[in-house]
């Protein structure tokens, strides 16, 4: 599991079956600080997650195909949340809406 920042849609017109009526996300992993780590991937959303979101990833294929409910699925990356807040030993480092209010 990893941190994400959505930072896009994807738009896929010819796709497998399983993906028909799924939202398919552009993600940035990050750190708890939001600092960017590691490379961008494309995910399935299930936990409806827009741009601007930090959101809670699952990468493995196990865990995205019992998500999906089809033991047969061809996926592996897949959001299962969007982040309200973190908090690191007591300090609050991330909290979703903060940064737009500060603008």
């Amino acid at each position: 599991m990893f941190l994400a920042e959505v930072i896009g849609t994807v738009v896929a017109p010819v796709q497998i079956p399983l993906l028909d009526g799924m939202t398919l996300l552009l993600l940035r992993p990050v750190d708890a600080a939001g600092k960017r780590v590691g490379k961008t991937r494309i995910g399935i959303d299930r936990a409806q997650a827009g741009v601007g979101d930090r959101v809670i990833v699952m990468d493995e294929g196990n865990s995205a195909r019992q998500m999906l409910g089809n033991p047969d699925a061809a996926a592996k990356t897949i959001v299962v949340g969007v982040v309200d807040y973190i908090d690191r030993d007591g300090d609050l480092i991330y909290e979703a809406g903060a940064q737009e209010a500060a603008q």
